[in-house]
């Protein structure tokens, strides 16, 4: 089913919108949040918990990419699962690792004022990675969007892992010399 017709069937609070995004999206969902999680029953709460938050944001919200606007709502509802149930330990899996590697070039949320300042950083962040090279801004979303490992993103771009690491930190470095050329306090 194509994606405007899932879209309308939220919109209509049709019931078949939860199984056909399930069907069309169900594997991509699941990647987002195991990247995250790494716990199968985690996953799948998540995910289901993705259908609900579709369901509750359409409408009045009406995405322009439907597999974009469930990813994030996955990644949000699994970073929020991963935060309550490491609240007081790291945990062994990407999500700390990849959070520490951006910590020096992202600024602390706590400094961001209110929510035009969230998306004013969002739009630069976007404008940053739209001004990459192709190749340079799939590594970079694999490991900071997907949460995936850097063995993951080198088998995937058939790099080596210490090539992958150098991509991720020239491309850390050149965005947080773009945000702060562009008033950014980090």
């Amino acid at each position: 089913m194509e994606d405007t017709n899932i879209i309308e069937l939220y919109w209509e609070r049709n019931d078949d919108a939860l199984s056909e995004s399930a069907a069309k999206y169900g594997r991509y969902c699941r990647k987002i949040a195991n990247n995250i999680l790494h716990n199968h029953e985690d996953v799948e709460e998540c995910v289901n918990d993705t259908w609900l938050g579709a369901w509750n944001a359409m409408p009045p919200h009406r995405p322009n990419k439907l597999p974009t606007f469930l990813g994030k709502i996955t990644r949000n509802i699994s970073y929020n699962k991963f935060k309550s149930l490491y609240a007081n330990k790291r945990g062994n899996g990407e999500l700390p690792i990849a959070l520490d590697e951006l910590y020096d070039c992202i600024p602390d949320p706590s400094t961001v004022e209110n929510e035009v300042e969230e998306a004013e950083l969002e739009k630069l962040i976007n404008q940053f990675l739209h001004s990459l090279p192709e190749r340079q801004c799939n590594v970079f979303l694999r490991r900071y969007w997907f949460v995936e490992s850097t063995s993951e993103v080198a088998n995937h771009y058939a790099m080596t892992q210490s090539n992958v690491r150098m991509v991720l930190s020239r491309t850390r470095r050149l965005l947080k010399s773009y945000l702060e050329k562009e008033g950014i306090v980090i």
